[in-house]
């Protein structure tokens, strides 16, 4: 970001009058109870762990509470087409900067069809390239958002961005990710991508059953695991599938 700008969303918490000892959802996840103040990077932070981590629950609660739709897209656009989310973004409290994006988009990977079907509905097409996203494969329609949809200056959260993308893809989205951070963008990405997380000088926090914690690029088990069966996979194959 340039030098006189700040994060958008510099941090969030969850607020003191909530009764953190409730064993309901979310709150029995341990990453959401122990969350403390969770401050973001200005450029890019990544949420990372397993599934049913709490990584994806707490970035929806963050867009909800910022006024995003529970099917992701622009604040512009609303529609919840399942009644699946949780009651976590009431009790969050954000703290933002006096700078305020010019634009925002929210990525759910798994109800991104939703929107899409929607745009064609509505034929609101022109910031999507002109295109049906129907009409493009997945993967070029994630892309597609990020070179066409996304203007800069803004705050974008991702969830699970690199379900629709190669490898290949995966490098382009980080090139385009780059571009729009160094338009004053500010992005907050749940992902399981190894090579998304490679971006520099990201923070990276970790969930799991004690809660959160940041962690270098080369600690995270996406890169261990990934290297170590690349550098070791005739031998690993071996022993995941032996039969006897």
């Amino acid at each position: 970001m340039s030098l006189n700008a700040k994060p958008y969303l510099q941090s969030v918490s969850i607020r003191p009058e909530t009764d953190l000892s409730s064993l309901a959802y979310p709150y029995c996840i341990p990453a959401v109870r122990q969350m403390g103040r969770l401050e973001f990077h200005p450029d890019v932070t990544f949420f990372v762990g397993e599934n049913g981590s709490g990584k994806s629950t707490i970035l929806e609660a963050i867009a909800l509470a910022l006024g995003f739709s529970p099917e992701g897209g622009t604040k512009n656009f609303q529609l919840q087409t399942v009644q699946s989310v949780s009651a976590l973004h009431r009790d969050l409290r954000l703290t933002r900067s006096y700078a305020k994006p010019k634009d925002g988009y929210f990525l759910r990977a798994e109800s991104f069809f939703n929107v899409a079907t929607y745009m064609d509905e509505v034929g609101y097409l022109g910031g999507y390239g002109d295109k049906s996203l129907h009409a493009r494969s997945h993967g070029e329609a994630f892309m597609a958002l990020l070179t066409h949809k996304l203007r800069g200056k803004g705050l974008y959260l991702l969830d699970e961005p690199e379900a629709a993308l190669s490898p290949s893809r995966q490098l382009a989205a980080l090139s385009a990710i780059h571009q729009l951070a160094r338009d004053d963008s500010q992005f907050i990405i749940a992902t399981h991508s190894p090579i998304l997380l490679a971006y520099p000088h990201a923070k990276i926090v970790r969930f799991d059953e004690t809660g959160l914690s940041e962690v270098a690029y080369e600690e995270t088990e996406h890169y261990l695991v990934t290297r170590d069966f690349l550098n070791n996979y005739p031998r690993r194959l071996e022993q995941l599938l032996d039969d006897d």
